[in-house]
């Protein structure tokens, strides 16, 4: 396999534009490399996330199968027109949390991010998804013809975000401190 990344410095992003996967030079604020670059947040988040759950827990190789499916949206994203993320995707995520969210406690209440430090890690990787998903929306929206942007991008990151919601719970709940429920009373 060749060398891809034999130059880190390069230089060519000093005047505020980057290269997209194709080629193409954008700004660095342009709503692409926003999205782009909230993915590769998300994708951080959940390796810090991972990095604090036991390697012999399930739990660890989902979190790094999503870093993989992340990178690869990332990389779809930087492709105008490409097609990475399927239907597939999207399904696998629906059924792992179906698969999680079994055997948790029903909710009567809203739950505060918070529990255990990996459920309040857990919290911030589901809003840093929330807000990955709104920039891909706006990607879709400020183009001219928003089948530029894959349907199921969308889709996979509002499914990951409900799955992040019931690992947090399945992280609290196995922790001695447990879920942190909002009391409006208070």
């Amino acid at each position: 396999m060749a060398k891809r990344l034999s130059k880190i410095v390069t230089r060519t992003g000093d005047s505020g534009t980057t290269g997209l996967g194709d080629g193409t030079r954008v700004a660095k604020n342009d709503a692409r490399i926003e999205a782009i670059g909230t993915v590769d947040e998300l994708n951080s988040w959940v390796g810090l996330l991972a990095a604090e759950v036991d390697e012999d827990d399930d739990l660890k190789s989902l979190l790094l199968d999503c870093q993989q499916r992340l990178f690869d949206l990332g990389g779809e994203l930087s492709i105008p027109g490409h097609r990475i993320i399927s239907d597939s995707h999207v399904s696998v995520l629906d059924d792992h949390t179906q698969r999680l969210n079994t055997d948790l406690p029903s909710l009567e209440n809203f739950v505060l991010p918070g529990g255990s430090e990996a459920a309040a890690i857990c919290h911030i990787v589901r809003s840093v998804c929330r807000r990955a998903e709104r920039r891909v929306v706006s990607l879709a929206n400020a183009l001219a013809d928003d089948s530029e942007v894959n349907p199921c991008c969308i889709a996979f990151l509002n499914r990951l975000s409900d799955l992040l919601f019931v690992i947090a719970r399945t992280l609290a709940n196995a922790s001695d401190q447990g879920e942190i429920l909002w009391d409006r009373k208070r």
